[in-house]
């Protein structure tokens, strides 16, 4: 696995993106976001469509088409500097292959944000486009809103990478060890989902896996491992890192699952990292080579996340 390009940092005054390629994003914390993005000197504009509502499945921000054709604008915009995701939820899949990989290449390369459904986007963006993107707070989250370390976490990611090239864990090693290699991941539901999909990565040989998930029942998580296990997407991965299981429980059943369907890979795996849908998520950047020691704690990447 090879480490991807870097888009440029941040400054004041750069223009920022607000797309929905997943669920309806409620209007007032959507204000709310621009207001957050706003203090911190950027220039936030919404695409058309963030604000729709699909007219027959609630789950969704809108038409396929709409939320593709937003995505795809704001991309090649040659006056945006990033794009950031309102939300997750559902509906990624849908309108993934709705995009214009080709033209979106072309655009160049620039700041991406999002997490959970924006995992599909994630797997794509790194293997039609071979870039670095950033599994963090979207601009409508919860987290996003009200949670300062989060909102300090990304801020610094986007304006003064240099300073957060540590993220250290608030856990424990389930298998200790040290390794290194390229970071890639999310929702561990949605990697799983992604098999055999035409933006997926073939496998996980030579990443640093980042997994984490919201609101499964421990089988059904075993059941994600279990199917990627048997595909051998996760033959060759160097370390595992666990993010937040919100609403998974109780909690020591999922860490003994994870021990029984990780701890034969032979590789080290760290709990606790502070990403994902938990309180407090950190920004994690995919497509960036870094070290994990589990048994410290720490993840130290090689290189800022944004050049």
């Amino acid at each position: 696995m090879r480490e991807l390009v870097r888009p440029a940092r941040l400054a004041p005054g750069a223009r920022v993106a607000v797309v929905a390629p997943s669920g309806p994003v409620p209007e007032e914390r959507l204000q709310a976001g621009l207001d957050v993005l706003r203090g911190w000197d950027l220039d936030p504009v919404v695409a058309p469509h963030v604000l729709d509502r699909h007219p027959e499945f609630d789950y969704l921000a809108g038409a396929d088409a709409d939320r593709a054709a937003d995505l795809q604008a704001a991309w090649c915009d040659p006056a945006v500097d990033a794009v950031l995701c309102a939300r997750g939820g559902y509906g990624v899949q849908r309108m993934a292959d709705l995009l214009d990989w080709e033209a979106m290449r072309a655009a160049g390369p620039k700041v991406f944000v999002g997490f959970s459904d924006i995992t599909a986007l994630h797997e794509a963006f790194a293997t039609r486009l071979g870039l670095v993107t950033l599994h963090g707070p979207m601009a409508a989250g919860v987290d996003f809103l009200k949670n300062a370390r989060t909102q300090d976490h990304l801020r610094a990611t986007l304006f003064a990478p240099e300073t957060v090239r540590t993220i250290a864990s608030d856990g424990r090693a389930l298998v200790p060890g040290r390794a290194r290699g390229v970071l890639l991941g999310g929702c561990l539901s949605l990697l799983a989902a992604e098999l055999g999909t035409p933006h997926a990565r073939s496998s996980a040989a030579g990443g640093l896996l980042c997994l984490e998930d919201v609101g499964e029942e421990t089988y059904r998580l075993d059941r994600y491992l279990t199917q990627l296990l048997r595909a051998g997407w996760l033959d060759g991965v160097r370390g595992i890192l666990l993010g937040s299981w919100e609403g998974c429980v109780p909690h020591d059943r999922v860490r003994a699952m994870f021990a029984d369907r990780l701890g034969g890979l032979g590789v080290p795996v760290a709990e606790e990292f502070g990403f994902g849908h938990g309180e407090g998520a950190l920004t994690m950047p995919f497509g960036v080579s870094a070290e994990l020691d589990a048994g410290a704690g720490t993840l130290v990447l090689d290189e800022p996340a944004l050049a």
